[in-house]
């Protein structure tokens, strides 16, 4: 069992190494080289990409050259500029290589590391300005970014437990059960009005208030790791990039409510973050940081891991405590509530990996410092994953009361290509579509409500003018149905019959009366389901209604899709004077549908088109146009 001072000696021994990570140290005037530290990012977009080669190939780089005791070559967390992985950053320099390749590692090693020389042409090109190399923390991407949840990712190594204990990990453990009690703990979470990360926005301290005030002899924590909304992985980097976080965040609410046991419900399909977590707690288990009387306190927390088989609905709390009992992961009616009657009809507490990888460090900072953070009613941070038609992809954290316009544009850079922004979907398949109206309206839980959306776990995808908001209600539509247990009528039944109409008007068949029905059956699917899938499930389509209801009219009345996303609406046609005759689009048809001689215009016969856009995107003359 590790006692302070051992925490304080790893910290004092680890953080001299993570300092000099960052500060670097020069050689000695002998012409040897400088200590530098090789940062790779090791989340799951840049590992997709091969950067665990890359830093493979630096660690033979650097010990063929013989230079192994001066290079730390770090396996780390996500950095967040996903768009522009893999990503590799040299510490002292704090340069910034982009979409590096394991062809590029030798140049680094020979012009970087051995000469010192900045490979200039590798470099992210927002992080030079007149010759010089900006700080991180000056690049766009990361300027208006206040990382909390994500403080340690992209810093530390994390299979490496004694650099999170350097920076202060499980401090706020050791605080707590050594210099609180169960209701000061509380009460602190209370006052700094955490809120729930997974999509619901309640209060987190309210929720652990009611669990400790059941009278039970076993509670339990879980950690709900479920993440399942498309384009989102915010849990996934916090799990990936620092999971003992979570793990000391899921110690100290169980301290909290009196539970001496925790579950991790994560989704198998994050083998990286599945990895990373077991590893973690055997090695908090070894430290004596997770099993019996942690700091010598009387008090005793474990944690296990159960794995979910990718159901969106088991995200939904009832549910994922039927996963982990072994049933089928189907929601129950609420109340009650599990936070009094919950797993195994025992008290339990339910938080998100973001929720939890808060806590540690409001115990240790304070509730005042946490509120002083975002806005009055929505406090301290939110992780997004920036996604769609958007310069920066990535995840980003930024305070609570941003402007989407700040997100989009100066964070994430803006739309590519020149082109107009549309909207911007938050909150995943629960969430809705905001116009360009909005992007001066702040980020918060209950402004999002009021304009039709949510906060939800933290997907923002943005769209352009190229993008048909009847086509985005249909995906997402496609999706909740997909997902739907089955268990209740209004979502079962409700979700399939708003797809089967979407589907109609995207095919030109429909009719206003189906506009009406539309918004009749997604108020009543929104009243009468079960869960929060279903209860959520009509956002999309009712936005949609709300804020481009000319688009539907388009569909409806002049059976043309104003995006030409929707095939069945679109018509191609070949401009004869620009056609040159190439024959390519011809050749390319994959129903022959194209005809005509070689230099001479070609037509298109409309009956036997598919509508494939094949010609559309071969032609190199622009003589092909869709409407």
């Amino acid at each position: 069992m590790k006692t302070l001072l051992d925490l304080e000696s790893i910290r004092t021994a680890q953080l001299s190494r993570l300092v000099r990570r960052k500060l670097g140290k020069s050689g000695a005037g002998d012409g040897s080289v400088a200590e530098r530290s090789v940062m790779i990012c090791g989340g799951t977009g840049c590992t997709s990409s091969d950067s665990m080669l890359i830093a493979d190939a630096f660690e033979q780089a650097v010990t063929s050259q013989g230079i192994q005791d001066k290079i730390d070559i770090v396996r780390t967390g996500c950095f967040g500029l996903c768009e522009l992985g893999p990503v590799v950053i040299i510490y002292p320099e704090e340069v910034f290589y982009s979409r590096v390749k394991v062809k590029d590692v030798a140049e680094i090693v020979d012009e970087h590391l051995l000469q010192g020389k900045i490979v200039e042409h590798l470099v992210y090109q927002q992080s030079l300005e007149d010759g010089r190399i900006k700080p991180l923390h000056e690049v766009d991407f990361f300027r208006k970014q206040q990382r909390i949840a994500l403080r340690n990712c992209g810093t530390i190594d994390p299979e490496d437990i004694d650099e999170y204990i350097a920076m202060n990990g499980y401090k706020a453990l050791h605080k707590v059960l050594t210099t609180m009690d169960p209701a000061e703990v509380v009460a602190e979470v209370k006052e700094a009005g955490l809120r729930g990360r997974g999509g619901g926005g309640f209060p987190t301290g309210v929720k652990w208030e009611t669990a400790a005030k059941q009278r039970t002899g076993q509670k339990y924590m879980i950690c709900n790791a479920d993440e399942g909304d498309p384009g989102a992985f915010m849990d996934r980097s916090i799990l990936e990039g620092d999971p003992h976080s979570v793990l000391e965040g899921m110690a100290i609410a169980g301290y909290a409510i009196g539970a001496n046991h925790g579950f991790i419900y994560l989704r198998a399909e994050y083998p990286i973050a599945v990895k990373r977590v077991q590893a973690a707690i055997k090695q908090a288990r070894d430290y004596g940081l997770l099993g019996e009387d942690l700091f010598g306190s009387g008090f005793s927390f474990d944690i296990s891991v159960r794995l979910g088989a990718g159901a969106f609905v088991c995200g939904e709390e009832t549910a994922l405590m039927n996963s982990v009992e072994g049933k089928r992961g189907m929601p129950n009616p609420k109340p009650p509530f599990p936070a009094v009657s919950g797993l195994w009809g025992q008290p339990t507490v339910i938080n998100n990996v973001e929720t939890l990888a808060n806590v540690p460090i409001i115990l240790l900072e304070g509730a005042s410092w946490y509120g002083s953070i975002g806005t009055e009613k929505s406090k301290g941070t939110k992780v997004f994953a920036l996604g769609g038609k958007v310069v920066n992809t990535g995840l980003v954290e930024v305070p609570m009361g941003i402007t989407l316009r700040e997100v989009i544009y100066e964070i994430g850079g803006g739309i590519p290509g020149g082109k107009a922004f549309k909207a911007v979907q938050t909150g995943g398949p629960s969430g809705g579509c905001l116009t360009s109206e909005h992007l001066d309206r702040p980020i918060d839980y209950d402004t999002l409500l009021s304009l039709g959306s949510m906060m939800g776990s933290g997907g923002m995808l943005v769209m352009d003018e190229e993008t048909c908001m009847v086509d985005v209600a249909r995906y997402y539509l496609d999706f909740t149905r997909d997902e739907s247990c089955g268990k209740c009528a209004p979502c079962r039944i409700g979700t399939k019959r708003l797809l089967e109409i979407l589907e109609k008007i995207t095919e030109g068949k429909g009719t206003m009366e189906d506009l009406d029905v539309l918004e009749e059956l997604s108020e009543q699917i929104k009243a009468a389901s079960l869960c929060g899938l279903g209860q959520t499930a009509p956002n999309p389509v009712l936005s949609t209604l709300k804020y481009f209801r000319d688009e539907y009219i388009a569909h409806v009345v002049d059976k043309k899709c104003p995006s030409g996303v929707c095939r069945s609406l679109i018509t191609y046609t070949i401009d004869a004077e620009k056609c040159k005759g190439c024959s390519l689009c011809a050749r390319k048809c994959p129903t022959g549908a194209i005809t005509g001689k070689v230099k001479e215009p070609h037509t298109i016969d409309p009956l036997v088109c598919i509508k494939c856009g094949i010609c559309f995107d071969s032609c190199k003359f622009a003589a092909i146009y869709k409407s």
